[in-house]
């Protein structure tokens, strides 16, 4: 097991975390010497994902990330084992329809807003609360390109994470001076969250990156990595587009 740096005295709680994107940012953060609170709906996946990271840097909160009374423990616990939370990546995301927005269930609509959108603003609200507001931090949001453009077959995912970059704008001209927030927007990451949209072809999927390569989750963790360290200090309200180059693409013959 490689050596774990010294202690950096900050915290972070990174939502959703027990695989994919989430894992791969509480992974480079852990890395850099933070300690970390993660989230997720399966406590024994949750707990794997704890052992895998370091039980004595990591705990896990298992629960609904649109649930308010998980919020509220999740961060009463992040206090209560840490005593700080400077770092907030609201990272727990759903997309359970796949097909045209004329046809979609509103109901789905609803449970796609409450867990993309709402549970990251409730999150931001509890740990403004619980420290950043006197003592200051940062706040990732993991958007996505579906939020920047049209994305067919995926619209209600792509509108919310529309929302939540603006949320994010919103969010950092609110908690500014003592909060950066920003938002990553990645394009696709082999992960099982995005799976329907590579699995089996693979190299057909990633052909038209110019970087000749789908994501990866350390991608992402490496640009959480950035927006939460002193590397980014004059950096709030934006949205850093990690795609591979693929709007590179964008209007090209």
């Amino acid at each position: 097991m490689t050596e774990l740096p010294a202690l950096s005295g900050k915290v972070a709680l990174v939502t959703g975390a027990s695989r994919g994107i989430g894992y791969g940012v509480a992974e480079a953060l852990v890395a850099r010497g933070d300690r970390v609170c993660i989230t997720g709906r399966n406590e024994d996946a949750l707990k794997e994902a704890v052992d895998r990271l370091g039980a004595d840097r990591v705990i896990g909160v298992a629960g609904k990330a649109h649930d308010e009374a998980h919020q509220a423990v999740a961060v009463e616990r992040v206090m209560e084992a840490f005593g700080r939370v400077d770092f907030l990546v609201n990272n727990a995301g759903t997309n359970p329809v796949f097909g045209p927005i004329a046809d979609l269930d509103l109901n789905v609509a609803r449970k796609v807003f409450e867990t993309n959108v709402i549970s990251a603003l409730g999150f931001a609200q509890r740990t403004w609360h619980a420290w950043q507001k006197d003592n200051g931090g940062a706040i990732v949001n993991i958007a996505s390109v579906a939020g920047l453009s049209p994305s067919p077959f995926i619209a209600a995912y792509g509108v919310s994470k529309a929302a939540l970059i603006n949320l994010t704008a919103q969010l950092a001209h609110e908690f500014a001076p003592k909060v950066r927030v920003n938002a990553i927007a990645p394009a696709v990451v082999k992960t099982k969250f995005a799976a329907a949209l590579y699995e089996g072809r693979e190299e057909e999927a990633a052909s038209g990156y110019p970087l000749g390569r789908l994501g990866v989750p350390s991608d992402i963790g490496g640009a959480a990595d950035f927006l939460t360290s002193e590397q980014s200090a004059w950096v709030t309200g934006q949205t850093l587009v990690v795609d591979g180059g693929i709007f590179l693409n964008a209007g090209v013959a």
